[in-house]
């Protein structure tokens, strides 16, 4: 089988199409291979279906280029990859949840619960949540236990109260309120800016990466999330259903708070290029190995979905 070291780039202009055209297959098949059908048929049957329904792939990328930056081997990190992408699936089949955002479409396909009910829902996401860890534990070879231990207790503490869970509390609480930026930056800091800092440290903890090399990434990986959060913001109010594969205009008629209604769409768009900007000033020390991690800095503020 094709490993990724094998894929990695070696010439000086960076194809960050053909990159991720590379990876994206390895991570298709380690999360179909990580995940099979089995008893209850149900619960199995509805965690594929949403795991595997498609999309960037974005944050097991960013855990693997993250581990090529640091000149780890991020063959190693595929588990880790597969768990940051379950726990992200859980995320938003929890987050469609009628109780919650209340959406009928992901990835351009019905949601979980109007597939499998909402019964079934809460429970493919808590079946992911719980396997994203055991496969972790279990399935990472080659790498020390305290780095294993290490990126598991970070990955946790980003799923938890003090990141992504803390983060959907305080934006259904703020849903109709007039909020500052600093609540709403809070809110994507950790709803989805947690996930990110885990995908792009947790592959660098596992690569042996110092703590100093720990903090540059943990700082770079702030800002490309919030960055996310507000391209985010703004493609739901000018992109369709059909080119956001989920329903648009969400935001507005649940009266959330947004970048482009604090600040506008130009002054959003320029906020999420600083940040940019500034991400990628701080992979500069790491030369040749983080033009990946450059690249999907960059397509952040570039992307249509």
């Amino acid at each position: 089988m094709t490993s990724i070291q094998d894929l990695t780039p070696t010439t000086s202009a960076f194809d960050l199409a053909g990159y991720l055209a590379d990876r994206q297959p390895l991570v298709e098949a380690a999360l179909d291979a990580a995940v099979r059908p089995a008893y209850p048929d149900t619960i199995y049957a509805a965690m594929r279906y949403s795991l595997l329904a498609g999309g960037k792939r974005l944050r097991p990328i960013l855990c693997l280029a993250s581990c090529e930056a640091i000149g780890g081997n991020p063959d190693l990190a595929i588990p880790m990859a597969c768990a940051l992408e379950m726990i992200h699936t859980m995320s938003l089949i929890h987050d469609d949840l009628p109780a919650m955002d209340n959406d009928d479409y992901r990835r351009g396909k019905l949601t979980n619960h109007k597939v499998y009910g909402e019964d079934i829902a809460i429970l493919a996401g808590d079946g992911l949540l719980a396997y994203a860890f055991e496969y972790i534990a279990t399935q990472t070879q080659g790498v020390s236990a305290d780095r294993v231990l290490k990126s598991i207790a970070h990955l946790a503490r980003a799923v938890g109260a003090d990141g992504l869970v803390g983060g959907q509390v305080v934006d259904l609480e703020s849903e109709g309120q007039d909020i500052s930026v600093e609540t709403l930056t809070y809110i994507h800091n950790h709803k989805t800016g947690a996930l990110f800092k885990s995908s792009v440290v947790c592959g660098a903890i596992l690569g042996g990466a110092t703590d100093a090399e720990i903090e540059k990434l943990d700082k770079f990986a702030l800002n490309i999330g919030l960055a996310f959060q507000i391209i985010d913001d703004i493609l739901d109010i000018t992109a369709t259903q059909a080119e956001l594969g989920k329903t648009a205009g969400k935001d507005l008629e649940a009266q959330k708070a947004t970048y482009p209604k604090l600040w506008g769409l130009e002054e959003s768009k320029r906020q999420a290029d600083k940040l940019v900007a500034e991400a990628k000033t701080i992979l500069a020390e790491f030369g040749d190995r983080a033009r990946p991690l450059q690249a999907l800095a960059d397509y952040i503020t570039a992307r249509k979905n």
